[in-house]
């Protein structure tokens, strides 16, 4: 396996144990202690960080990018043949993205011309946010694209200001265009990148797996190479689907535009922008069987009335390595009005200024909770060009699920950071003090601590 997966597994399964390093809070008024351990901060397959990283992003967009206009999103499948190669070559996966946002940006502004009469598509700007999702409730090699778009443009009026004007709801021919639009520039990129592998890449374990998790086919077990095996249940009438008019499909590529939110409802927006960043696995979807196989329960059940599948431990290890993103690969892309380096950017967003918590906790309240009113000025004047770029995890818990993790259970008191256990030593005295706090038994060895080194040389100073 390459480098880049070998780390995240290795990350993963270091993550959330004290023996690789922790951190020790204390409180200040009953003298509590709580130990917290080090996350690996992996952004492939760990339900935690990835979770944390979808709850910051939502807070980023709700907060500092998304203005408070209609959204709506957009849903790009791509056809089975090409998901495995949109799974591992970087270039081609980067331009079936930005081929997604043209085709869209397109329709969109060709709509805004005819609905409000502008005399070019040049005078309607849109603005775009991408997120690349690689795997499927299956656990199979899905990457498909969700945008969430503006439902609408920008539009400069008289004065020389940007004027947001919303759009009707696309017709069922629009998103038609769209899906059109899509496989025309799809089929080109095959042709620019070539359909067929490289000499030797199929050697390679990650393409392996790649490409079974892709075709749903298991490598491993009595199974081996054939379909992965589906628990089914019966369909009732009354439960079948209706089609929606938002949906089209041209040779393979799906394109789905049914979810749309009010930018004012900025609870339903942020539940939309967790959706489209969760994590690929839900732990409570996990089930291990007698058989030594694992049950991967879906949150919906398809319309066959599939509702789970079974996978091998192997299986379900070479599905985890194929949903880790290439290194340098960005999941979010912004466009449009959007863009980081947007002429108009400023003028859309809402900006840093709106980055207050709903009851008043802003992001420097949390780390003035966590480190202390005097470290926490010290860090910020020594750190004061550059702002952090993640939200504290506490802040994001405190937003997410309305839980103060920084208050103390028995008294109600502040928690403050009071050291962080990165050498070997460190980290073994906070287990050893944790055992004891918590009444479990504590070897001799433990007790006894560390072994002291060697005496250093004396030195005497003669007069």
């Amino acid at each position: 396996m390459p480098k880049f997966v070998r780390r995240e597994v290795d990350g993963y399964l270091r993550c959330g144990l004290l023996e690789h390093g922790c951190v020790r809070l204390r409180c200040h008024g009953c003298g509590d202690e709580l130990v917290v351990a080090f996350s690996c901060k992996a952004r492939g397959f760990c339900p935690s960080c990835v979770a944390r990283r979808m709850a910051d992003v939502a807070a980023h967009l709700i907060d500092e990018v998304l203005p408070e206009v209609p959204v709506r999103q957009w849903v790009c499948t791509l056809p089975w043949v090409l998901r495995k190669r949109a799974g591992y070559k970087r270039a081609f996966c980067t331009d079936i993205i930005e081929a997604f946002v043209a085709s869209l940006t397109t329709e969109l502004r060709q709509r805004a011309k005819r609905q409000l009469g502008l005399p070019s598509v040049s005078k309607a700007h849109a603005g775009l946010v991408t997120f690349v999702q690689r795997s499927d409730g299956a656990l199979r090699l899905n990457v498909h694209l969700h945008t969430l778009a503006l439902d609408g443009v920008y539009v400069r009026n008289r004065d020389g200001k940007l004027e947001f004007h919303a759009l009707t709801p696309p017709t069922t021919a629009e998103v038609y265009a769209v899906a059109k639009r899509m496989h025309a520039r799809i089929e080109r990129l095959c042709v620019k990148h070539g359909l067929h592998d490289e000499p030797g890449e199929e050697a390679s374990s990650l393409v392996v797996c790649m490409n079974a998790a892709a075709q749903d086919v298991s490598l491993f077990g009595e199974r081996a190479g054939e379909r992965t095996k589906k628990l089914v249940r019966a369909v009732r009438a009354a439960e079948a689907r209706l089609a929606s008019p938002f949906v089209a499909e041209v040779g393979g590529v799906n394109i789905h535009a049914g979810v749309a939110v009010h930018g004012r409802d900025r609870q339903a927006l942020e539940r939309l922008c967790r959706y489209v960043t969760r994590p690929p696995i839900a732990l409570e979807r996990l089930t291990e069987r007698a058989d030594g196989c694992v049950e991967v329960a879906f949150r919906k059940p398809w319309r066959d009335g599939t509702r789970a599948v079974v996978l091998t431990a192997e299986d379900l290890l070479a599905r985890l390595c194929a949903m880790v993103p290439p290194p340098r690969f960005h999941l979010t892309r912004y466009a449009g009005v959007l863009a980081s380096n947007a002429a108009m950017r400023a003028e859309v967003v809402p900006g840093r200024a709106k980055e207050v918590e709903r009851n008043g906790v802003t992001n420097d309240d949390a780390q003035r909770e966590l480190f202390g009113e005097e470290r926490a000025q010290l860090i910020e004047e020594n750190d004061s060009e550059k702002k952090p770029t993640r939200h504290p995890w506490a802040w994001l818990l405190r937003r997410v699920f309305a839980v103060e993790v920084l208050v103390c259970v028995h008294c109600a008191g502040k928690l403050r950071l009071v050291e962080i256990a990165t050498e070997a030593a460190a980290i073994k005295r906070i287990i050893r003090d944790e055992r004891r706090r918590r009444g479990e038994p504590v070897s001799e060895m433990e007790a006894r601590g560390p072994p002291r080194g060697p005496p250093g040389q004396l030195l005497f100073a003669f007069r």
